[in-house]
């Protein structure tokens, strides 16, 4: 076994680029993986890394046994979800990402509940609004909401999420309220800004068809939470999934506006590498999620928005 684990590590690090990398990634410290690193080398006779203090680049043996070092772990997944179809539990490590609002609300409080169920599965939970690459940071499945792209990733639909623009009746009161999509572009528009986004223009669809406007804003933020506490506080117009503002919008503390163009609708969706066998623990967990993480959704439909689970 602890060969086997100090060839996770190995693969780990050279996927990762660094030891300190893989050791956020393993819950290990840059030390522990040197040591597991020089442990493997040991065992096998040969060198495998070279390292210096600005690269770490594999030799001429380590490459050769990298190959052989992934292809022993897919075999190893292969058998557990072979072990799993064939009704054993699922169990390992399991790195999940989802975006900060809905892992928050949604996410976390699943993740007992679903160690209650699968007791041999470790759950790490990465939240971030951020695109995460599933195969540079090593992670499983990601849970995202988001206008879904083409993708070498296997994709599971779990809703589809309706948006809406809303903002502040403090904000509305003194900056008016837009009559037209081309009203916006006069109007403080607080976005979701980081490499990747997608939301440096809004497109709204309306009975004359889809309208794309390349709004702007003094404010903008990588965190979807921080643009909702901005719209509360009457700084902007925010463009949001109607179940994670629906308890504002009852109260009163944000007005939808345009309720004749809508945003398109954001998918809810598990993703995860494209694999011939579907890890047991992968697959258990986007179940669970897509069993209960959809029921968070569907709170009552505002201005004509329509909530669908896949």
């Amino acid at each position: 076994m602890a060969v086997l684990e100090n060839m996770q590590v190995f693969v780990r690090v050279v996927e990762l680029g660094s030891f300190s990398a893989a050791g956020r990634h393993l819950r290990l410290s840059p030390a522990v993986v040197s040591h597991r690193i020089q442990q493997l080398e040991n065992h096998v006779g040969a060198r495998l890394l070279n390292r210096t203090t600005r690269q770490l680049q594999m030799t001429e043996e380590g490459e050769v046994f990298f190959e052989e070092c992934r292809e022993v772990l897919r075999a190893v997944e292969r058998a557990e979800s072979s072990i799993a179809a064939a009704g054993g539990a699922p169990r390992g490590h399991l790195r999940v990402t989802a975006p900060v609002g809905f892992g928050r609300r949604v996410v976390a409080p699943l993740v007992p509940a679903f160690r209650a169920r699968f007791p041999h599965v470790e759950v790490r939970l990465g939240l971030t609004d951020r695109m995460v690459d599933l195969l540079q940071d090593g992670v499983d499945v990601a849970i995202r909401m988001a206008v879904l792209q083409d993708s070498s990733l296997t994709v599971r639909k779990i809703a589809d999420c309706p948006r809406i623009l809303c903002a502040a009746p403090s904000y509305l009161a003194a900056q008016g309220t837009p009559a037209a999509p081309e009203d916006l572009l006069r109007h403080h528009c607080l976005m979701l800004r980081f490499p990747g986004s997608q939301q440096f223009q809004w497109t709204l669809n309306g009975p004359d068809g889809r309208v794309k406007l390349a709004v702007s804003g003094a404010m903008d933020s990588d965190d979807g939470d921080v643009l909702t506490r901005w719209a509360l506080d009457g700084f902007g117009i925010v463009m949001k999934p109607v179940w994670e503002i629906a308890a504002h919008l009852r109260t009163g503390a944000l007005h939808q506006i345009l309720p004749d163009h809508l945003p398109e609708p954001v998918t809810l969706a598990a993703l995860y590498p494209h694999r011939r066998f579907l890890a047991a623990k992968v697959r258990a967990f986007t179940d669970f999620v897509a069993e209960h993480g959809g029921a968070a959704l569907a709170d009552a439909p505002v201005s004509g928005a329509a909530f669908s689970r896949a």
